[in-house]
């Protein structure tokens, strides 16, 4: 390792990440790069209309695209919440633990973003017109595959980069640079005959290992869909209100992993929050509730929708009230429809 490494590592674990590896950024992102050509062709993105975007799929493939002149990739990785009992406030009807643990706290985007940047901007002060990109998972890059050539960690199964001694359950950033820095070496799968998180996933959504339809995925269904799901998904759904966990809760790579940091813990707001009042959120209700937050990914009628889908898949006459109000009065399509499957659910006898 140069002096040039050990200073941009030193920097980037000075600026709070738990990790730091580099790839270079020449040669195939191979077998990767093909798993996603499949992926497009086969509509797998769904709504996701900017994954097959043409100029975005160039730059997954091409680091040239995305920095003229690149040579190398700086990846770093940092763990959040990735025990049960960090964030779990219960079984009470605060809604945070119907959340996904990345998203229960302050948005992670603004945070990873003004570290990268700083890391970028420290990374141009190594080398006579040295250039450098900070990128996060808005970006059109494959960043579980460059953080896997950078020996953070593997790409598990479940299709998630797994750091040993951290888990899955990390943040990823890169930054692109012009400079010519030494390469990590990447670290070989190991999963072994291991299937735990493809079994645990409650909608079937893995074709096969590493192998993920993200149309019948949770995460999807609950984020990025627009309108109705699919009604024979909707039960499978649970009590997932935005995101799952499942498939890394299981993964045995997550028994440990230290300490949550502050800035990734749960809002109180959430706390305060129930399910059947984010039915009938107003703009400013819910503006104050998802503010500053990744929940205001799925929009205030997405959130309502994936409220009484919770609700619905509970069967309890408890309800029922709530069930039939948003089916008769809801402004969105969408909840009317869940609501009245939900009616339906009620009316039927138990399995």
């Amino acid at each position: 390792m140069t002096d040039l490494d050990a200073a941009i590592r030193d920097r980037a674990r000075a600026l709070g990440f738990d990790r730091v590896g580099v790839a270079s950024a020449e040669g195939a992102l191979e077998p990767e790069f093909s798993r996603y050509e499949d992926f497009i062709s086969a509509e797998k993105h769904g709504q996701m209309a900017y994954l097959a975007e043409p100029r975005g799929v160039r730059q997954r493939l091409d680091t040239a695209a995305i920095l003229e002149g690149a040579k190398s990739v700086i990846c770093v990785a940092e763990r959040y919440a990735g025990k049960a009992e960090q964030g779990d406030p219960g079984d009470g009807e605060g809604v945070v633990r119907h959340i996904a643990r990345y998203a229960r706290g302050s948005d992670y985007h603004n945070h990873l973003r003004r570290r990268l940047r700083r890391l970028a901007a420290f990374v141009r002060t190594l080398g006579d017109g040295a250039r450098a990109r900070p990128m996060s998972d808005d970006a059109p890059l494959l960043e579980r595959a460059w953080a896997a050539r950078a020996g953070l960690g593997f790409v598990g199964k479940n299709g998630l980069l797994i750091a040993p001694g951290l888990g899955s359950f990390v943040l990823l950033g890169e930054v692109v640079t012009t400079l010519v820095l030494t390469p990590d070496v990447a670290i070989g799968e190991r999963c072994g005959s291991c299937s735990l998180c493809l079994d645990a996933c409650p909608t079937g959504a893995f074709d096969g290992p590493f192998v993920l339809d993200p149309r019948k995925c949770v995460s999807y269904l609950t984020i990025e869909l627009r309108g109705p799901m699919p009604e024979e998904l909707r039960a499978r759904v649970g009590e997932n209100l935005f995101g799952c966990d499942d498939c890394q809760s299981v993964c045995p790579y997550n028994r440990s992993g230290g300490e949550t940091k502050p800035r990734y813990l749960p809002f109180d707001r959430w706390r305060a929050a129930t399910l059947e009042g984010l039915v009938d959120l107003d703009d400013a209700s819910y503006g104050a509730l998802v503010g500053g937050s990744p929940v205001k990914r799925a929009t205030k009628e997405g959130l309502a929708r994936n409220a009484i889908t919770v609700l619905a898949n509970r069967r309890h006459p408890r309800y029922r009230s709530v069930l039939e109000k948003a089916a008769r009065e809801h402004p969105d399509p969408a909840v009317r429809s869940h609501a009245a499957w939900g009616l339906e659910l009620l009316d039927r006898p138990s399995e």
